[in-house]
C-alpha cells in the first residue's frame, strides 16, 4: 500500500504549523496566511531540527566553564546596552522602523571595528555605491571594510569562510534566500533556515554576527517568533525618525542584563553616543502650566524626564497617550474625579513624555496627575521642583524604589525641591516635601 504523503501548512506571519489548512492562524489571528510546504521545505525543516539530535548527555560537572571574551563596540551606549562590548561568536538581532538608524549605527560601528579586525557587511537592499557614499559621509571608510552585494545565501556563506572575517553584519534577514527552499525572500521558512545557518556560522567560526530585521506595524521583528529565540542578543532601535533622540533597549541578552538603555543623537555624521543624556529629555522647557518634572531609572541610569498634559473642555472627551501606558492613566483620572471632585469626565486629557521616551514604571503617576492638574487650573508649577512617586487606587502615594539614585541625578540638574511619599533617610542637598495621599498634591498647585 501506497505511503500517504503527509501534508503541513505553516503561517507566514509567526511560523505555527498545522497539519491542515485554516482560514485564520490560531496564534497571531492573520487571515489566509497558511501556505502548503513542499517536501523539500519539509525535509529542510526537519534537517534543521535534528541539528543537535545526536548530542549525548554530559554531566554538569564535567563541563568546564566557558570564559566569556568580548570586545568594544567603538561606541560607548552600544557597549552599555550589550553588557559591556561583543562577544566573539555572538549572533545578534538589531530591530527598528524604517529610518530609525539601525544600519547607519552598524555601518559605523563596522568602520570602527575594521581598525583592527576584518569585517564583512552584506546588503541585500542598498547598492555598494550607496553603502560605499555613506560611510564616507560618517567618516569610517577603512580598507579592513569590506562590503559584499548578496542576497544568496549559499555564496555569502562561502565567501565568510574563504576570506576569515572576524564579524559579519547582515542588511536585512528579510533580503537572504536560501536555495535549499523554494519560498520567497522574506518568508518563515527563509528567515528560519537563514538565521540556523548563520547560527552555525557565528557558534562553529568564533564570528560575531549582526543581523537587521524589519518590524511589524505591531512593532515587532518580522518573521517567526522563534527568531528572537535563536539569536543571543535582541536589541530594538525606538525613535521618531523626525527627532535627533534615538533609543536602543535589550529585550534579550544571553551575556548579560536587559535593563540598560543606549540614548543616540542623530546627527550629518550619523548616529552618536549622546554626550549629554541626562538634559536631552527635558532640555529646552519652558515652565508653562500642564508641564511637570520626574526622575525614571533605565537600568542603572536615572533620567530627568518631563511630563506634558493638556487638558481641555470638550463635548466628546477623549484620553490619548504618548510614552505612558494608556490603561494606567484611566485609572488615574478615574482616582481624581473620586477623590478630588474634579469633573474630567468634560474633559480631553492628553499626556505626553517629551523626547520620544516612554515610561514603562509607575514612578512617574505623581509627576502625571501633578501635570493634569497644572494644566486644569491653568497654574504653572514651579520649575525647579520633581515630583516622585507611585499613585495607588486608594488615593495614597508609595515610595520608588532606588531613590537616592534618582535624587542625586536631579539634584546634578540643577533642582532644588522634590515632592515624595517620605523623605530619603540620607541628608541631600535638596528641599524635601511629604504627600502621602493624592488630595496633598493639590497643597502645591
Amino acid at each position: 500500500m501506497a505511503k500517504t504523503k503527509k501534508t503541513l501548512f505553516e503561517c507566514q506571519h509567526c511560523g505555527a504549523q498545522s497539519q491542515k489548512w485554516v482560514g485564520k492562524c490560531p496564534q497571531c489571528n492573520s487571515w489566509e496566511s497558511y501556505i502548503e510546504l513542499t517536501s523539500e521545505q519539509q525535509i529542510a525543516l526537519k534537517n534543521a531540527a535534528s541539528t543537535h539530535a545526536h548530542a549525548a548527555p554530559i554531566a554538569i560537572t564535567d563541563i568546564e566553564t566557558e570564559q566569556i571574551a568580548r570586545f568594544s563596540s567603538c561606541e560607548n551606549e552600544l557597549d552599555l546596552v550589550l553588557g559591556g562590548g561583543i562577544v566573539e561568536g555572538g549572533l545578534y538581532l538589531v530591530g527598528g522602523s524604517p529610518g530609525v538608524g539601525k544600519s547607519t549605527l552598524l555601518l559605523k560601528m563596522a568602520g570602527n571595528l575594521a581598525l583592527s579586525r576584518r569585517v564583512l557587511y552584506v546588503s541585500g537592499e542598498e547598492s555598494l555605491g550607496q553603502i560605499r557614499q555613506r560611510a564616507e559621509r560618517l567618516g569610517v571608510c577603512n580598507p579592513a571594510l569590506f562590503l559584499l552585494n548578496d542576497i544568496k545565501l549559499e555564496s555569502i556563506l562561502a565567501q565568510i569562510r574563504a576570506n576569515d572575517f572576524q564579524i559579519v553584519i547582515v542588511d536585512s534577514i528579510q533580503t537572504l534566500f536560501s536555495e535549499n527552499l523554494t519560498a520567497a525572500p522574506g518568508s518563515v521558512s527563509q528567515v528560519r533556515e537563514v538565521t540556523f545557518a548563520l547560527m552555525r556560522l557565528a557558534k562553529e567560526c568564533n564570528i560575531a554576527v549582526f543581523i537587521i530585521g524589519h518590524i511589524t506595524k505591531e512593532g515587532a521583528i518580522a518573521g517567526p517568533r522563534i527568531l528572537e529565540h535563536m539569536v543571543d542578543v535582541v536589541l530594538y532601535f525606538e525613535g521618531d525618525p523626525s527627532r535627533e533622540m534615538r533609543i536602543l533597549r535589550g529585550f534579550k541578552n544571553r551575556f548579560g542584563n536587559t535593563s540598560e538603555v543606549g540614548i543616540f543623537e542623530m546627527k550629518h555624521e550619523g548616529l552618536l553616543s549622546a554626550k549629554n543624556a541626562q538634559r536631552a529629555f527635558f532640555e529646552g522647557r519652558s515652565n508653562a502650566a500642564g508641564s511637570a518634572i520626574s526622575v525614571a531609572l533605565e537600568g542603572s541610569r536615572a533620567l530627568v524626564l518631563e511630563v506634558q498634559a493638556l487638558v481641555s473642555e470638550s463635548s466628546f472627551p477623549r484620553r490619548s497617550t504618548t510614552g505612558f501606558d494608556g490603561n494606567r492613566l484611566n485609572m488615574l483620572l478615574a482616582l481624581l474625579e473620586r477623590k478630588l471632585e474634579i469633573p474630567l469626565n468634560r474633559y480631553d486629557v492628553f499626556v505626553n513624555i517629551a523626547g520620544g521616551i516612554k515610561i514603562n514604571e509607575p514612578s512617574a503617576d505623581l509627576a502625571v496627575i501633578a501635570a493634569i492638574l497644572s494644566s486644569f487650573k491653568n497654574r504653572p508649577l514651579n520649575a525647579k521642583t520633581i515630583f516622585l512617586g507611585e499613585v495607588s487606587l486608594i488615593g495614597d502615594i508609595r515610595e520608588t524604589h532606588n531613590l537616592d539614585a534618582r535624587l542625586k541625578e536631579a539634584i546634578a540638574q540643577g533642582f532644588e525641591r522634590a515632592i515624595l511619599p517620605k523623605k530619603p533617610k540620607t541628608s541631600l542637598p535638596i528641599r524635601c516635601f511629604e504627600a502621602t495621599e493624592v488630595t496633598k498634591v493639590i497643597e502645591w498647585m
